[in-house]
């Protein structure tokens, strides 16, 4: 407790709110002991989310856990969603809930579709003030949520999330690699959203409900992480971090995520962020968008042009073909799809732009030519202004962002 008291008082001196040590971390701290012996002055309600894919080894033990941190303050809500088990999954947790009636529900996918998925569901019918995340495995310690409660019902936090990286707990000793590649995806992520967060990926996430609600999930697989950190970012909430215990797996006892997940966390952390990084970084990313673009525009070329077709032909399919390809690289890496238009008016304006930008190529090609200029530099300073052009065209006219008010309501 003399540890915790610490890390608050620390947590609120850097908050610089209303969240003074002398005021509300001391009723934090009474919150977190009152959870724990079961005052029920001010009752709570939890609802966990347990998305499961053939965890018949862990699943009644890690229910058990959680169970285990119910008190007369702290009610449970216990969803458990099976995600298309192919073993017997699916009818354990269907007994553990005829054995836990009012405490621990069950939700199924018919075939499998992956945790942010399995995720989806369970946040869909939480019904309690707040909402915390937990693996069906036996990695996490669920005592540990009762400690990341506190920020959240002293007022201080919208969100809490359990860091692998700052507890002086118990850890178990696995993968080197995949430290360091938690680390790296940590640190992009918070270059995108401008947090300070140790340990984007960790499992253990808690959310107040009202503040969940307001985030569409869109991943199904592991690239949930990323994503929910982006938009909670983008909400404007009070991000809280504690460290927490954890006793991983290695992929013989059941462990999952794999090299794929990580690439996925990584397109994630450009996906869910990159429409919102000030125009000089975006710009940046649209250069390599570009450049792209303008090798695909390039090799099409040549390899029309090496199986004979005719460079009247040729020429303009390239650069369909590199128009396409930039379109596809700005939605998936860059821009919102649909940000204002339908997907019709989106690719019409598209079409409109890349059409005006070839006169304006044109143009400014035969300007520089009159004036002197070589041939060379005449389209190297049409291209440069093009490539600025072309950007602020996507930017603002066929992927603009409304503006509005994206903080939470508190």
């Amino acid at each position: 407790m003399k540890w915790y008291r610490n890390r608050i008082e620390a947590d609120c001196t850097e908050a610089g709110e209303e969240c003074a040590f002398g005021q509300v971390a001391t009723e934090e701290l009474q919150i977190i002991s009152s959870i724990s012996e079961g005052d029920e002055s001010i009752p709570i309600r939890l609802s966990i989310v347990i998305p499961c894919y053939n965890e018949i080894a862990t699943l009644a033990k890690c229910v058990e856990r959680v169970i285990e941190i119910a008190s007369d303050r702290l009610l449970l809500d216990i969803v458990i969603v099976d995600d298309g088990s192919t073993d017997d999954s699916l009818a354990l947790a269907e007994s553990i809930a005829e054995a836990n009636p009012g405490t621990v529900r069950v939700l199924g996918h018919v075939y499998n579709q992956g945790k942010g998925a399995a995720l989806q569901t369970g946040f869909s019918h939480a019904t309690g003030d707040y909402v915390a995340v937990q693996d069906a495995d036996l990695e996490y310690d669920p005592n540990d949520l009762v400690r990341l409660l506190g920020p959240l019902v002293a007022g201080c936090a919208d969100v809490v999330i359990g860091s692998r990286f700052l507890s002086a707990g118990a850890h178990r000793v696995l993968y080197y690699w995949h430290s360091l590649g938690n680390k790296f995806l940590t640190t992009i992520s918070n270059m995108f959203t401008d947090l300070n967060l140790t340990d984007m990926e960790s499992c253990y996430k808690v959310f107040r409900r009202d503040v969940l609600q307001q985030v569409t999930i869109q991943e199904k697989r592991f690239g949930f992480e990323p994503e929910i950190v982006a938009k909670v970012a983008h909400l404007c909430a009070r991000v809280y971090e504690m460290g927490i215990s954890y006793h991983g797996r290695t992929y013989e006892e059941g462990k999952k995520i794999g090299a794929k997940d990580g690439l996925r966390a990584l397109y994630c952390i450009f996906r869910y962020n990159a429409y919102r990084v000030p125009l000089p970084i975006q710009f940046i990313i649209y250069l390599l968008i570009g450049g792209t673009a303008a090798m695909v525009n390039l090799l099409a070329f040549l390899g029309l042009i090496g199986f004979g077709l005719p460079v009247t032909w040729a020429a303009p399919t390239a650069f369909v073909l590199a128009a396409a390809t930039n379109y596809i690289l700005c939605i998936l890496l860059l821009f919102r799809h649909k940000a204002r238009w339908n997907s019709v008016l989106e690719i019409l304006f598209y079409c409109l732009l890349v059409v005006l930008m070839t006169g304006v190529d044109l143009k400014i090609t035969q300007a520089c030519l009159m004036m002197g200029t070589s041939a060379v530099m005449a389209k190297l300073t049409a291209t440069a202004i093009g490539l600025v052009l072309n950007f602020l065209g996507r930017r603002f006219l066929i992927f603009p962002e409304q503006a509005g008010n994206s903080q939470i309501f508190r």
